[in-house]
């Protein structure tokens, strides 16, 4: 509302930022729904990194993250792909750069701040063992896990499909390609996870889909259908080796947001150049996809990993130790989330700190 809108939509004329309509001024009343339908964008990148950082990281100090990337970080990025709305064009835009509904815009960017995020405030205590071994934390309700991916896969029709400029026959194309893309995403984890046989694992294919979302999504309006369901597929398998490589490099990522954001954002943007209806396999368009991605990637990480840093200093990013152990539901918002296991945590401390347990 009063300066991310004006740097993505503003007047702009240099191709970095938008520098009119601060405050929403001088809009319609018309304006007013896009401007909302934008905000969840604006939402959508930021929340990708609570995901990431959960358990461990302190409230306020997500604040004040969440106030800097949606009103910064975020519409900036955006604006070297979208703007011209109210007059001038992004840079990436005039290059024909391709992202019809944010796999990079909002997605990669999303995945990226998360990236930087999880790497300064840290793994969670226990989440790695003395030799680097990773040890499983587990969430406790699956059945919530299947609803929320279940509320994605249906949110991703208005994400996708609204953002077509007019409301005409063309949006049953976006939804069509949208739901083959999250099909393939969640074939394409589940084929491998049998290929190189593993339990097929409800969270894991759950993340495949959303990848195959993601994967989708700059491509949505460009894309032939008989391609979505192979962009959805390879989607997922990035999903899947983007968790290992993390886990090898020892980067706690809670939700695994990073792989079904930034690295599946990157296979989708990649894609829509790649799968360019009436234009396939073009290496001109391909390369102006790749400069899109190694620009946004670099804007989000120096960006993030510097606000991170000042907010770490500032206000501090991490919990103690004890407040995790405790739950942040406790620690952070002074209330108890889950009081069948308030017995067991006060068991816990007592012993820890009589010396019986570490």
């Amino acid at each position: 509302w009063a300066i991310g809108y004006a740097f993505l939509f503003g007047e702009n004329l240099s191709g970095f930022i938008g520098t009119s309509k601060f405050f929403l001024q001088g809009l319609s009343d018309g304006d007013y729904a896009f401007v909302l339908y934008q905000m969840m964008f604006a939402a959508t990148a930021v929340t990708i990194t609570s995901g990431a950082m959960a358990e461990r990281t302190q409230f306020f100090g997500y604040l004040v993250s969440a106030v800097i990337i949606t009103g910064f970080i975020y519409p900036i990025a955006a604006s070297w792909i979208w703007s011209g709305v109210h007059g001038g064009q992004g840079w990436l835009a005039k290059l024909g750069f391709v992202d019809f509904a944010g796999s990079t815009a909002v997605h990669s960017v999303g995945g990226w701040v998360a990236l930087a995020g999880v790497i300064i405030v840290g793994a969670r205590t226990g989440r790695f063992d003395e030799n680097g071994k990773p040890s499983s934390i587990l969430g406790h309700n699956i059945g919530y896990v299947a609803f929320g991916g279940m509320i994605l896969w249906v949110g991703w029709f208005g994400f996708n499909g609204g953002s077509i400029a007019s409301a005409d026959a063309s949006i049953g194309r976006v939804l069509l390609i949208t739901h083959m893309g999250a099909a393939g995403g969640i074939c394409g984890i589940v084929f491998i996870q049998k290929l190189l046989k593993q339990p097929i694992l409800l969270v894991t294919s759950i993340n495949g889909a959303l990848g195959g979302l993601v994967s989708i999504t700059a491509g949505a309006a460009t894309m032939d259908p008989a391609y979505a369901l192979v962009v959805g597929f390879i989607g997922g398998l990035v999903v899947y080796f983007g968790e290992r490589l993390l886990l090898r490099l020892k980067v706690d990522d809670v939700v695994g947001a990073i792989p079904v954001h930034a690295f599946a954002g990157v296979w989708g943007t990649l894609a829509a150049g790649i799968f360019y209806a009436g234009d396939l396999f073009s290496f001109q368009r391909i390369m102006i996809q790749f400069i899109g991605i190694g620009a946004i990637a670099m804007w989000s990480l120096i960006t993030a990993f510097t606000v991170y840093f000042i907010i770490d200093k500032i206000f501090g990013l991490r919990v103690e130790r004890r407040a995790e152990r405790r739950g942040l539901d406790y620690s952070e918002h002074y209330e108890v989330a889950y009081p069948e296991f308030t017995d067991v945590v006060t068991h816990h401390e007592k012993t820890a700190s009589s010396g019986v347990a570490r």
